[in-house]
């Protein structure tokens, strides 16, 4: 071989502390990011942040290879703590912040950090906790922990924030004359999925694919674009906001969460001209009431995933482009589609790249149009997850064969077009026939008054499962169980129509805005929630056939 592999990119731009050093010199002035509160760092302002953050993490005792355990909001905070640990070859744990107990055990167990940075309202729940190898604690944002209700824990050297401030001029610690170790196949991060169908699992994800994810999503992003992240920055998606602006020069809005009230009014207070919508967000925007003045937004692209089947009524309402991917924390983005796609809720077709298929339970590729589960590879090395951190089995168990193994089910079409049918452990089987949660839901969300649904499996008297309907309501709206019902029943097979349902003024969500599913099934039929034998409703299987 004359020279390196061409399917590599430079150093340089796959190793985003590299990346955002260039950009400080390049375009010290031009925006970067802005925060809720209105503060505003340009690249340059960024860089120095980094470098300071990274000074005092150092001072600490953290380097290359170290985990460090980051637990804040989205905020300056977050990204100058991440930003200063990558500047050092460490790698950024971050950690969702409703975490406790047992829950948050384990992923401090997982990680095994060598430090932590917390906020002064979270790190109260870290006493108590096994910390065996954590050396120190840096608390931001209020005053440090200690005191009888809340002691400082054993063995651990407690810090106050600014302990990671910028540098003094001329101090020693200053990072900037040591140019940043990591390589692009090192990680960057260990985040942890969201853990909505079984413990939480920490994904190493490196360099190359942190790039491979944002050179994939950013092909309709320019430099002159200002994006919108209201995804919390330990899930990957709010992390791969701020990447994809990095990568392409764009400027960045960083909030805390989705809002969907005043979510108009950030993007046009902000100028923001792309922003991605997860979720329910999209169908939560649709359902609010129209105004005359809908499409006067600064708003050119919306991602949104999945793609809603009223996707071409939001682009029209709202005067910007769609478009929709495919990813999940371990991957980069193998499916995309077009903009403004013409096949309502696909997925899109593999980029370049990527190879993915359908297959069954022993990886055999099912015919086009038939369910199963997708697996992917792609030809870059490095270009998805590392494994899941001191999960081996789980890190087989998913790489099996060669080919990542997602989890989900998928059909796809002649034409290359894939579709989510539905996570594996979320499909239900009632009376001999598979049944998928989101296809149910799709209909349930026609009506009028639900805002957002989910369906889930319930022990059936009879065997396998009975499928249970929980909704919430639009804003000043009602559902009647019965009504609803009544209107679900032309637009569903008799054996997908609910038994059971349960109306919530809002579901149970993860900070990431989706629905615990988990949850729901713990609950099974809680007090209070409708079943429709009990009513004495009778469902039909064909205008031929008797009622069930």
């Amino acid at each position: 071989m004359d020279g390196p592999d061409p399917r590599f990119p430079p150093r340089e731009q796959c190793v985003f502390p590299l990346l955002l050093e260039r950009r400080a010199a390049e375009h010290p002035d031009r925006p970067f990011v802005t925060f809720a509160d209105g503060l505003s760092w340009t690249y340059a302002d960024a860089w120095n942040e980094a470098l300071g953050a990274a000074a005092g993490l150092r001072a600490l005792g953290v380097g290359r290879g170290d985990h460090v355990l980051v637990w804040l909001p989205n905020g300056p905070d977050i990204i100058r703590v991440w930003f200063g640990l990558n500047q050092l070859g460490a790698v950024f744990v971050p950690v969702n912040t409703a975490y406790r107990g047992t829950i948050l055990q384990h992923v401090v167990t997982t990680a095994r950090p060598r430090a932590i940075v917390a906020h002064a309202d979270l790190a109260g729940r870290l006493t108590g906790l096994d910390l065996a190898g954590v050396e120190h604690l840096v608390v931001i944002g209020g005053d440090m922990i200690g005191g009888e209700d809340a002691p400082a824990p054993p063995g651990v050297t407690v810090h106050p924030e600014s302990a990671l401030r910028p540098p003094g001029p001329g101090d020693p610690a200053d990072p900037g004359s040591v140019p940043c170790p990591a390589d692009p196949w090192d990680p960057y991060a260990v985040i942890f999925t969201s853990g909505t169908t079984g413990p939480s699992k920490g994904v190493i994800s490196s360099y190359l694919h942190l790039w491979a994810t944002v050179e994939a999503a950013t092909g309709h992003v320019t430099g002159d674009d200002r994006c919108l992240t209201t995804l919390p920055l330990f899930h990957a998606g709010g992390i791969q906001d701020i990447a994809g602006a990095l990568a392409v020069g764009a400027s960045v809005v960083l909030v805390e969460s989705f809002d969907t009230a005043a979510f108009w009014e950030v993007i046009e207070r902000t100028g923001t001209t792309c922003c991605t919508l997860l979720g329910v967000m999209a169908t939560f925007l649709l359902k609010r009431p129209s105004r005359e003045d809908d499409r006067a937004n600064p708003l050119r692209v919306v991602f949104m995933v999945p793609l809603i089947e009223a996707a071409g009524e939001f682009a029209r309402r709202f005067g910007c482009d769609v478009l929709s991917v495919f990813n999940m924390t371990e991957v980069s983005v193998p499916l995309i589609t077009e903009l403004n796609p013409g096949v309502p809720g696909t997925c899109g077709r593999p980029r370049p790249g990527v190879e993915v298929r359908v297959v069954d339970e022993h990886d055999r590729e099912v015919p086009r149009g038939e369910v199963g589960e997708l697996i992917v590879r792609t030809d870059l090395p490095w270009a998805m997850n590392s494994g899941y951190l001191g999960a081996p089995e789980a890190t087989a168990a998913a790489w099996r064969n060669g080919w990542f193994h997602t989890g989900d089910a998928f059909r796809a079409d002649g034409d290359g077009n894939h579709f989510f049918v539905d996570r594996l452990n979320d499909a239900i089987r009632r009376r001999g026939e598979n049944i998928s949660s989101s296809e149910v839901e799709a209909e349930l969300l026609r009506h009028p008054s639900v805002r957002e649904a989910a369906v889930v499996a319930v022990p059936s008297p009879y065997g396998e499962d009975d499928v249970l309907a929980a909704v919430a309501p639009v804003a000043s709206a009602a559902i009647d169980p019965a009504e609803l019902l009544d209107f679900v029943l032309p637009l569903l097979p008799h054996f997908m129509v609910p038994r059971y349902v349960r109306v919530l003024d809002e579901l149970p969500k993860t900070p990431t805005s989706k629905i615990e599913k988990r949850r729901l099934r713990a609950d099974g039929v809680a007090p209070g929630t409708w079943d429709r034998e009990a009513a004495g409703v009778r469902v039909k299987r064909t205008s031929f056939d008797t009622a069930e």
